[in-house]
């Protein structure tokens, strides 16, 4: 069996996480047990959730446990099996980690999926055709639900969840607006992914002046917004709500630290009688098979032309999780693993 090069979470963060919380180590592969897949990852996904499990603290998931292989998705290639299900050369995604290789038993249920690459990367079942994907539409047709010619906004909207936001409510008829750091990224929300406008916040010091923007790039209001960032963004996009708005909270990228993330118009929610939803996407799975269906004919057909950083190597993976929490990503953040 090959070796392994694996990375850990070796002690938690204070404050803003470092590479020195993690450490790279070298383990054998166990032999395959009956019903068990050896699979050699391609590429392994960062996402900033796992920022918010690195701590030890009360949330929707278990704390990653200290001293174990950091938990991620991945995407590669069987290279041995005990699992009729599951044959040498089979593409597959799963929950892999940041490793070279992985031991899935195969028969639990989510453990491990095949996918066809006719028509869409590998790579691209980690972010748009994948978790990331399924984000966008769950948040987009079942806590917004948009009707026709109404207004959309997405936070990071460059990244893999808002690329996917984007093209799916335009998809709908919809009038799609991202918010995303540095001209660059606000071409390609535009020009690639064919959003109706983009608007810089870092053109932007304040709350009130970034909000100015999107009343230019949303002069019918808001309808519905897709949150990723939260603290000013948020503030500035409540300010642009429409009275019953619907707001899915996705994420809270701002306070990935640990500090507080104020609100400063809380009032808005029952002025504008704003219906506003927390969700977790791996407590819907019932919605993937639909959703990726969609987001995979999206893909095939050029709908859909996500954009992707690709780090080079297992020992890369820390630097690029760090980077991504800071936006220096641009689009979905991989690891080239192998």
């Amino acid at each position: 069996m090959p070796k392994n090069k694996q990375i850990l979470l070796d002690n938690r963060p204070e404050g803003e996480a470092s590479a020195s919380n993690f450490k790279l180590v070298e383990a054998e592969t166990p032999a395959l047990k009956e019903g068990e897949v050896l699979v050699r990852h391609h590429f392994l996904s960062l996402d900033p959730y796992m920022r918010g499990r690195m701590n030890d603290a009360k949330s929707y998931a278990a704390p990653q446990p200290l001293g174990q292989v950091m938990q991620g998705g991945t995407v590669g290639e069987v290279v041995e099996s005990r699992n009729p299900k599951f044959a040498p050369g089979d593409k597959v995604v799963g929950m892999g980690g940041w490793q070279e290789y992985s031991v899935v038993a195969a028969d639990q249920p989510g453990a491990l999926r095949k996918v066809d690459t006719t028509h869409v990367p590998l790579s691209h079942y980690l972010g748009a055709v994948g978790m990331p994907g399924v984000t966008a539409w769950y948040g987009l047709v079942k806590i917004i639900q948009p009707k026709q010619g109404q207004t959309i906004v997405v936070s990071a909207a460059s990244g893999a969840v808002g690329s996917a936001l984007g093209t799916l409510a335009k998809a709908r008829g919809c009038r799609a607006v991202g918010i995303a750091g540095g001209p660059d990224k606000c071409r390609y929300v535009t020009e690639e992914l064919g959003f109706d406008a983009c608007v810089d916040y870092k053109q932007h010091a304040d709350a009130s002046s970034l909000s100015k923007a999107l009343k230019e790039a949303c002069p019918e209001g808001i309808h519905g917004y897709f949150e990723n960032v939260g603290g000013m963004v948020m503030d500035a996009v409540m300010l642009r709500m429409n009275a019953f708005g619907r707001i899915a909270l996705c994420g809270m990228i701002a306070g990935y630290d640990g500090k507080p993330i104020p609100m400063a118009y809380p009032q808005l929610i029952l002025t504008n009688r704003l219906a506003v939803e927390g969700f977790i996407v791996s407590e819907h799975m019932d919605v993937w098979p639909q959703a990726l269906q969609e987001l995979g004919t999206l893909v095939g057909s050029g709908k859909l032309r996500p954009r992707e950083s690709v780090a080079q190597g297992l020992a890369a993976a820390p630097e690029a999780f760090l980077g991504m929490l800071k936006g220096r990503n641009f689009g979905k953040q991989l690891v080239k693993v192998s």
